[in-house]
């Protein structure tokens, strides 16, 4: 996920593949993780990433971030933001979160998804703080939904489907603590709701569950170039089909 090569198509008609992306009956396959940092790279890419470093463009450790009582106060507070009149919040983690938005802006009645940082200790982290592995946030969709038409039992669904909820701290490639399974509440029905569906699933299951269901948290909106990064369609997504 690099902000220089996170560059957008403005037209579906220029990209034939985001063009099948949009049909409904075509969905990314469960286990196909689209971190392009995780994930094998074309070697013409692997050359403009050598010298998108040499500019100075490139990925640097970032310093650890400072963990003071105030800023973890805030942080692990609840989600203060409101939804729009009508509608209601749900906050799911599954992995990467570029291909979890996409699977989740296909639902009818999801009204809007944002995707960005939850559950851990720093106040205002930036992408780079997150993959530091220090300051325990999560990646996550923050869902919108209109529950006259989806119900939270639906979004439950896509959730399941979307990812393995019983490698811990992992998917696929995807390997730290921000790509953990979580589903992070609101209400206490959508609480209730989410254990019975983890219940369920389990004896479906040959391996241990690994999901943590925890209260939702303050909310950090992710960087803008990660907002329906796949819908917009980027330099790694077309590289990749």
């Amino acid at each position: 996920m690099f902000n220089a090569l996170a560059s957008s198509s403005t037209s579906t008609k220029a990209t034939p593949l985001l063009s099948c992306f949009s049909r409904p009956s075509i969905s990314l396959p469960k286990k196909f993780f689209l971190c392009p940092s995780k994930n094998p790279k074309p070697s013409s890419l692997l050359t403009s990433m050598s010298w998108l470093g040499k500019l100075g463009f490139g990925a640097r450790t970032p310093p650890e971030p400072s963990l003071d009582p105030h800023s973890s106060a805030i942080a692990q507070g609840p989600d203060d933001d409101l939804p729009a009149p009508g509608q209601q919040f749900a906050q799911f983690g599954a992995g990467c979160f570029w291909g979890v938005e996409l699977a989740f802006q296909r639902v009818s009645g999801v009204t809007k998804t944002e995707v960005g940082y939850t559950q851990g200790f720093v106040h205002n982290p930036t992408y780079n703080d997150v993959c530091s592995g220090t300051t325990n946030h999560s990646e996550v969709v923050r869902v919108q939904y209109d529950p006259k038409e989806c119900g939270y039992g639906a979004l439950l669904d896509v959730f399941w489907a979307r990812h393995d909820p019983t490698t811990l701290n992992r998917q696929g490639n995807d390997v730290g603590t921000q790509y953990r399974s979580g589903i992070y509440f609101y209400t206490p029905e959508q609480e209730k709701a989410a254990r019975e569906s983890l219940e369920q699933h389990q004896k479906l299951m040959n391996r241990k569950i690994v999901t943590e269901i925890l209260p939702a948290k303050k909310f950090y909106r992710a960087e803008e170039y990660h907002q329906q990064y796949l819908e917009k369609g980027s330099i790694w997504f077309q590289a990749i089909f």
